[in-house]
């Protein structure tokens, strides 16, 4: 299916299956039979993409539809991308094989910072002019969605709109307004007027933006009747939501080679670092009774013999317990093992670990994210010491024997005592195994501690936090390095610079759109790689541009202080996000959404309430 002169090319490249097609379940339909032809672009490679489950929702629901068809399009890696341009072969998508620049939609999944030069990328194989302004046609529409629209400035050039929120409602609502202004005849600018009108839909031509002096934002002012904020769109109910019933199944293996089906959306933990956890608000659950028939139905379509349910902390899912008494059961006479991630440490019950222990065992995954008490009470991680170790030793009662421990750096308020608690706690949980009564004979073991660099993000109370510099990083993740004493710990950590780059375009504005085209145009593309990130194009892009990176990444904020995103709107107050910013520098906590509404605005979105104890916003 794909193009023909590409064959004799395949063997050239690494991992050819990135690159064919024809996988079980994909969809192929007759184009000429269809009003819509949408690629659903990811900005990485295929093992990457495959593995994102929001792309899979998507690729079924608008398949689902008769007058529309999705194909999927990956960004090629550098050697295929070196065929494609030596040979004048466009991007195109897997399931037809032609060339994507005849689609009507081209959208793109915006799901990490560093992929953004990827998406120029893409948009230059494709044979699309990357700045919008250059685009008149009313098609292809270039549209993006996902984690990092929430502040899309950065991006803002290249898009003709992008979806913040759930997109299950709003996709269908632009392809029906795409089929009718094609019917029609009329132009992209009448277009993007009305696209405008839906909620959940941001047109960034619509809106001009000025700065002050300091170079910081004055004003977002909306024109040709674009609203004031853009709220972004809510499914309410996940019961009768969309969701698929298969998935494409890989050539080759991915990153996460297994299916996966989603429990619950929200979080009701509040941690302050944690971006996902405030934009998936409101807190919204599926019944046992969905999770298990959407379990099985993939399981059954696709031959997947591991499912994991997908959720921001699968252990605070009310309707767990039930939903165990039954997959567990199902997928044992099966031979089909449940994976859980993101447990919480302080509530994974003994009975639960009983269960797992009827299935395949991996290793069990944790995340303090702070060594000491004192930090994680900054944070709002709610997680005490003796919950880590005795979960741990329970865990290795229940016959584990590897345990990854997630850490950060980088934390407001951070001093070497916090870091090197990092250490400490790595040794006690070793100490705890090598404690336990009737430990295993001829078994150590394995204490994986994972070194993240926080980066603040939007629309979490760290939004107005300086970010530690790249050097100031490596010394703290030398100095924990230096603090570990045994063997029996090992310590990853990320490259700082990749995080300072990240923090760049998590909070920046749209004067970076002109950095990023300068990068992309001097060579750079794949920046989540550290193969493939230079440092020296990216400074010099910066330079060429007259911009100073860490303006916005080492310099505080003011609470009054007019950010990039502000016009956006994810339910979560302004005024509740400053109130746990100043609560993190008092080191005072806040309970959990089921313990006690914290009043963060999101249950609006959500009628009015997300969970029993939801009150009004104070």
């Amino acid at each position: 299916m794909y193009p023909e002169k590409l064959e004799k090319f395949l063997l050239k490249v690494q991992k050819p299956g990135r690159y064919t097609g024809g996988e079980l379940n994909s969809v192929i339909k007759d184009k000429r039979e269809v009003d819509i032809r949408y690629a659903f672009c990811f900005p990485d490679t295929y093992e990457i993409g495959m593995s994102h489950l929001g792309m899979k929702i998507l690729y079924a629901l608008v398949n689902a539809r008769e007058d529309a068809w999705c194909e999927r399009v990956f960004a090629p890696d550098t050697d295929m991308e070196a065929v494609m341009r030596e040979n004048d072969i466009p991007l195109y998508a897997l399931e037809s094989g032609e060339a994507i620049k005849d689609f009507d939609i081209i959208g793109f999944t915006l799901q990490y910072e560093l992929c953004y030069t990827n998406v120029l990328n893409m948009l230059d194989l494709a044979g699309i002019p990357v700045r919008s302004e250059n685009r008149e046609s009313l098609t292809p529409l270039i549209i993006a969605g996902g984690t990092c629209v929430c502040n899309p400035e950065p991006m803002a050039d290249f898009f003709d709109i992008t979806l913040p929120g759930d997109g299950e409602e709003v996709t269908n609502e632009l392809i029906d307004l795409l089929k009718e202004f094609k019917k029609q005849g009329k132009g992209k600018k009448e277009f993007l007027e009305a696209a405008a009108q839906i909620p959940g839909v941001y047109v960034p031509s619509l809106y001009k933006v000025e700065y002050n002096d300091d170079c910081t934002v004055k004003s977002v002012t909306p024109t040709c009747g674009a609203p004031e904020k853009v709220v972004k769109r809510n499914v309410k109910n996940l019961d009768t939501m969309f969701a698929p019933e298969t998935f494409v199944v890989p050539f080759i293996e991915t990153v996460f080679d297994r299916t996966t089906v989603e429990i619950f959306r929200g979080c009701i933990r509040g941690c302050r670092f944690c971006q996902a956890g405030f934009l998936s608000r409101p807190l919204r659950e599926k019944s046992p009774e969905t999770v298990f028939s959407q379990c099985k139905a993939i399981c059954d379509s696709t031959g997947y013999d591991e499912i994991s349910l997908c959720s921001l902390s699968t252990s605070d899912y009310k309707g767990l317990e039930k939903l165990l008494g039954t997959l567990i059961p199902w997928g044992d006479d099966n031979k089909i093992n449940v994976a859980l991630p993101s447990l919480r440490i302080d509530n994974f019950p003994k009975d639960l670990m009983e269960k797992l222990n009827t299935v395949r065992r991996s290793g069990l995954t944790f995340a303090p994210e702070a060594g000491t008490q004192r930090l994680r009470d900054v944070i709002n991680k709610n997680v005490y010491e003796k919950d880590i170790l005795s979960t741990c030793a329970q865990a290795f009662a229940g016959g584990w024997t590897a345990v990854k421990l997630y850490f950060m750096i980088g934390l407001p308020t951070e001093t070497n005592e916090d870091i090197e608690g990092i250490a400490r706690l790595a040794q006690a949980v070793v100490d705890e195994f090598y404690h336990m009564e009737n430990k295993p004979k001829g078994k150590g073991v394995s204490v994986s501690v994972s070194l993240a660099s926080l980066v603040p993000k939007p629309f979490t109370p760290f939004q107005w936090e300086p970010q530690d510099k790249p050097d100031v990083l490596t010394e703290k993740q030398d100095f924990l390095v230096s603090c570990v004493r045994t063997r029996k710990v090992n310590i990853s950590r990320h490259v700082p610079w990749t995080s300072f780059l990240e923090g760049v375009f998590a909070r920046g504005d749209r004067r970076l759109c002109s950095v990023i085209e300068t990068a992309w145009r001097s060579g750079c593309r794949m920046d989540s790689w550290e193969e493939h990130l230079d440092r020296e194009k990216w400074n010099a892009a910066f330079e060429q541009c007259g911009i100073d990176p860490f303006f916005y990444t080492a310099r505080a904020r003011s609470f009054d202080e007019v950010l990039p995103w502000d016009h956006m709107d994810y339910g979560v107050t302004k005024k509740f996000l400053q109130r746990e910013n100043e609560k993190a520098h008092r080191g005072e906590t806040t309970q959990s959404c089921r313990e006690k509404c914290s009043g963060c605005g999101a249950a609006r979105l959500n009628g009015g309430e997300c969970n029993e104890l939801c009150a009004a916003v104070v």
